[in-house]
């Protein structure tokens, strides 16, 4: 379905992907700066990028996609589900389960068991993701919102880049870290020396994070990080940029490292505004028994 909209004198110099949120109210800023990608928006016939400055009487003409049916089977895996309403779940994911579907994990997902669970899924992230407003990697347990509509979608996908959602998180790393807290602020980008790590790069997007020390020992600290913005691999590209290193983090890690399977790393708050209440809701769980028990490993040894 095509649509035209008309820039207006109040409209002047805004970017094509902020007004066309605006025009689009139901969609999120994300989804619209994906139609311009695919090309699906033009300006005076001419197809342009998400940071156009639109000038006043510009014929702005764009398509809708349809939405693509999904394809991701429904799997019955367990899910630890805390909370659940029309609107949002909130799920406990266990370390070792891959979030959504990709190139080498199309089963076995979150994704596959949320579709299992319900099939009311916002689909603002395609259909390889439907209902995943944001990620935590693999081998990191703990708290993820889910969206069920689009509506709940957009609401928390702006609050997450308002900075406005509260994630916490806990993780060991190596060394012994002699200032109890601590802030990080450096871009995270693509290493340009491996496409399939993160970095610490000079063109890298904003990237902040806050840490704490909770307790130390004699070569290890027990910390606990708090997220101003969330980029790929984030605290542990930052952790290690500072000189401690995720334990157990097979790509951001030393060789020499407990094998726990992937690095110790629990998403351990999440708070958020509810899309449709207003309510802030508020969501704490405890690591899992791996992470306790290397804890009290090396409370014993240290």
């Amino acid at each position: 379905m095509s649509f035209q909209h008309t820039v207006t004198d109040t409209e002047n110099k805004m970017r094509i992907d902020k007004l066309m949120a605006e025009i689009n109210p139901e969609q999120s800023r994300s989804q619209v700066q994906g139609w311009i990608t695919k090309g699906l928006v033009s300006v005076n016939d001419e197809i342009v990028k998400a940071n156009y400055k639109c000038q006043t009487g510009d014929v702005i003409t764009w398509e809708i996609p349809e939405v693509e049916a999904l394809h991701i089977e429904p799997e019955n895996i367990p899910i630890s589900i805390l909370y659940e309403d029309k609107d949002l779940l909130v799920v406990n994911k266990p370390k070792g389960m891959v979030v959504h579907p990709s190139a080498g994990h199309q089963s076995g997902t979150l994704v596959n068991a949320l579709l299992y669970h319900c099939n009311d899924l916002s689909g603002i992230n395609g259909v390889e993701r439907p209902g995943i407003v944001h990620r935590i990697d693999k081998d990191t347990s703990g708290l993820l919102v889910v969206a069920k509509n689009d509506k709940a979608h957009s609401s928390l996908a702006g609050q997450l880049a308002n900075k406005d959602v509260e994630r916490k998180y806990e993780a060991i790393v190596h060394g012994v870290i002699n200032h109890d807290s601590g802030m990080v602020d450096a871009p995270i980008g693509r290493d340009p020396n491996d496409r399939q790590r993160m970095a610490v790069v000079d063109n890298g997007k904003h990237a902040v994070t806050h840490f704490h020390v909770l307790e130390r020992f004699k070569e290890y600290t027990y910390v606990e990080c708090r997220l101003e913005t969330g980029r790929t691999h984030q605290i542990r590209v930052h952790m290690r940029y500072i000189g401690y290193p995720l334990v157990g983090d097979p790509k951001y890690g030393p060789r020499k490292t407990f094998d726990i399977g992937g690095q110790a790393l629990h998403a351990k708050v999440l708070g958020f505004t509810h899309p449709t209440t207003g309510e802030w809701l508020h969501f704490e769980v405890d690591a899992p028994p791996y992470f306790q028990e290397l804890l009290t490993k090396l409370e014993k040894i240290y």
